[in-house]
C-alpha cells in the first residue's frame, strides 16, 4: 500500500527562527519563537497484529477466549482473566455494529485534533464481538449534530485511504447513509463514499415580507463584513485561509468570499463554492456576524446547516472575526 509521507509535526506549525512585536490592547509585546524537542518512538507490542490488520489488511481483529468463547475488541488480552487465564486466539469480526451509547460530539478540538473536528467519539459493538470498541464517528449529511448518531444506531467501519497503524485509520458512519453494496463490502475506504453531495435542507417559498427582511439583513451583513475587512485583528483571524461560501436563505442567496486576510460579501452566487450554508432566517447569520450570538451555536442547534463537516473550522473563524471587531471597539 502506498503511504503518503508526512512529518510528525507539519511544516505549517513550525515557526521561523527570530522574534517579532505583537500589539495587544495598544501595547507592544516582544514574542520570541522557540521549541522543546520531545520526539519519541513507541511500540504497539502485543497489539501489533490488530493495528497491522487495520493498516495492511483492512480487517478488524479481536481476541477470543479458547475456553469461554468471549470475543474482546480490540484484542488487548493474551489470556482470559475469567477462565483461569486460558489463552486467547486472534479472530476477525464483522465491520458493521451498533452504538453502545449516544456519543458526545467534539466541536472545539485542540490543535492536534482540529483537522478532524467535528467528530463523535463513541463505543461500537461490532457483529461477532462481545465488547465495544471506541471509535470516531462522522456523517455524510453535512455537519455532525446531536441526534444523527445515538444509542442503537447501526454503523459501518470505514478505512482511511492513507493508514499508518493508528486508531484514527478508521471511523464509522451510519449504515442508513450508505448503499447496500457499501454496507456489505469489507474494507470500505473513505474515498468510496460520496462526501460532496449531502442533501440540503429545503427552504419554503419566500413571501414579500421574507424578501424585505432578507434585503435588510443583507445590507447589515455587508456593512459588518466591510468593517471586518478594515479591522487588523479580525483580518488576522483569516490569514492564510481561502474559502468561497454560498449562503442560501429563504429570501435569497449570496456569497461570502474569504481570501487570505480579506473578506467580502457578494450578491452573486459563486460558480464553484467550497461549501454551502443554509439558514431559513438570514438574521441567524446576521446575529453571529454582529456578535449577538455565535454562528457555531446556530450550527450545533440546527438553525444553520453547512454542507461539509470539516468546514466547521471556517464557521469558527467567522465567530472569531466577530469577537475581534467587538474587542477592538471596547479597546
Amino acid at each position: 500500500m502506498s503511504i503518503q509521507r508526512e512529518k510528525v509535526i507539519p511544516a505549517k506549525y513550525i515557526p521561523d527562527v527570530g522574534s517579532y512585536v505583537e500589539k495587544i490592547d495598544g501595547k507592544d509585546y516582544l514574542i520570541t519563537n522557540d521549541a522543546m524537542h520531545t520526539f519519541y518512538r513507541r511500540s504497539k507490542g502485543e497489539l501489533s497484529p490488530f493495528f497491522l490488520g487495520l493498516r495492511d489488511e483492512k480487517k478488524l481483529f479481536g481476541c477470543r477466549c479458547t475456553k469461554c468463547g468471549l470475543v474482546r475488541v480490540p484484542p488487548f488480552l493474551t489470556h482470559c482473566p475469567d477462565c483461569n487465564f486460558a489463552p486467547t486466539e486472534l479472530v476477525e469480526v464483522e465491520q458493521v455494529g451498533v452504538m453502545n451509547s449516544t456519543p458526545p460530539i467534539t466541536y472545539f478540538a485542540t490543535s492536534l485534533f482540529q483537522h478532524m473536528a467535528p467528530y463523535g467519539r463513541g463505543r461500537v459493538i461490532f457483529q461477532g464481538a462481545d465488547t465495544a470498541l471506541s471509535v470516531n464517528l462522522y456523517t455524510t449529511t453535512g455537519i455532525l449534530v446531536p441526534g444523527i448518531i445515538k444509542k442503537g444506531t447501526e454503523v459501518k467501519l470505514v478505512f482511511r485511504d492513507n493508514r499508518i497503524g493508528e486508531m484514527t485509520d478508521v471511523f464509522c458512519v451510519p449504515t442508513a447513509e450508505l448503499s447496500k453494496e457499501q454496507i456489505e463490502k469489507k474494507g470500505l475506504q473513505e474515498s468510496e463514499i460520496n462526501w460532496e453531495s449531502p442533501v440540503e435542507p429545503e427552504l419554503p417559498a419566500a413571501s414579500q415580507e421574507d424578501t424585505a427582511m432578507y434585503n435588510k439583513a443583507l445590507a447589515e451583513m455587508k456593512s459588518i463584513i466591510e468593517e471586518m475587512n478594515t479591522n487588523e485583528r479580525a483580518r488576522k483571524d483569516i490569514a492564510g485561509w481561502k474559502r468561497d461560501i454560498l449562503v442560501k436563505t429563504r429570501g435569497g442567496k449570496f456569497a461570502i468570499i474569504i481570501d487570505d486576510g480579506d473578506i467580502k460579501l457578494e450578491e452573486e452566487a459563486p460558480s464553484s463554492p467550497d461549501f454551502v450554508m443554509v439558514c431559513d432566517d438570514p438574521n441567524i447569520l446576521l446575529d453571529g456576524l454582529a456578535y449577538r450570538g455565535a454562528i457555531t451555536d446556530s450550527v450545533i442547534n440546527k438553525k444553520l446547516w453547512i454542507s461539509k463537516n470539516m468546514e466547521f473550522n471556517t464557521i469558527f473563524k467567522l465567530d472569531r472575526m466577530a469577537r475581534s471587531v467587538a474587542r477592538s471597539k471596547k479597546a
